[in-house]
């Protein structure tokens, strides 16, 4: 869980994602189109990936992408669809420092 922490801290977005994951490519389309440029760590393409999949699921992160905002776990597609469509994930990653502007 360390790594996973360390790997967060420093960085506004971070999502951890599989490269084959149809549901991990589109919530980064949907960030990538708020101008957000978060680092993406592609567990099946990185030695210890599957370690820190581990450490996600021990942190409450069931599934990937696992998506960071703030250093904080929002959780995977299905709660950051919830806040797309609550009018909550622009403010976030704003206040987060993701993204520069944001207009309601």
């Amino acid at each position: 869980m360390d790594a996973v922490t360390r790997m967060v801290a420093e960085r506004p977005l971070v999502i951890f994602s599989r490269s084959t994951c149809d549901m991990c490519h589109s919530i980064k389309t949907l960030i990538l189109g708020f101008g957000a440029n978060p680092t993406i760590y592609e567990l099946d393409q990185i030695p210890n990936g599957q370690q820190i999949e581990r450490a996600l699921q021990q942190l409450g992160c069931q599934n990937l992408p696992a998506v960071f905002i703030g250093g904080e776990c929002v959780g995977g597609d299905r709660q950051v669809m919830s806040l797309l469509l609550k009018n909550q994930l622009g403010p976030l990653l704003k206040r987060a420092g993701a993204i520069w502007v944001w207009n309601d």
